[in-house]
C-alpha cells in the first residue's frame, strides 16, 4: 500500500461549514484541547471556536486554515469525480459525527 492509498483512506469529504466545524471540534477535542486552548493556539478569541465549530459561513479563510494547521489537519481539494455522496445516492445528509466517531474507534479510547 502507498503512501497516497493511506491518504485516501483518511480523507474525509466535508461540502458545508458545518461539517467543517465538526470536524474541527473533533480533533479538538481528540487532541483534550479547550476552546480557549486552540483559541490561543490560532490566535482568536474563543467565541471564534465556537462561531466555527457551529459552521459559521463567513469565517476568514487565513484563520481556518491557521485552526486546521493548529490541530495538525490539512486541507486537500479534490474535483470530486472521486467518488457519489450519501445525497446523490438519496440516502439523506453525511452523519459527519459517526465518520469522525468510526475512524477514531471504539468509545473506549474516549
Amino acid at each position: 500500500m502507498s503512501v497516497d492509498d493511506d491518504n485516501r483512506k483518511s480523507a474525509m469529504h466535508i461540502r458545508t461549514p458545518l461539517e467543517l466545524g465538526l470536524v474541527i471540534r473533533q480533533q479538538r477535542r481528540h487532541l483534550d484541547l479547550s476552546q480557549t486552548d486552540l483559541a490561543r493556539r490560532v490566535g482568536v478569541g474563543r467565541q471564534w471556536i465556537i462561531a466555527i465549530e457551529q459552521g459559521k459561513t463567513r469565517a476568514e479563510l487565513g484563520l481556518v486554515l491557521r485552526t486546521l494547521a493548529a490541530l495538525g489537519l490539512t486541507l486537500a481539494i479534490s474535483d470530486g469525480g472521486e467518488a457519489k455522496t450519501q445525497t446523490d445516492n438519496g440516502l439523506g445528509p453525511i452523519d459527519i459525527d459517526a465518520v469522525v466517531d468510526a475512524r477514531r474507534g471504539p468509545a473506549n479510547d474516549r
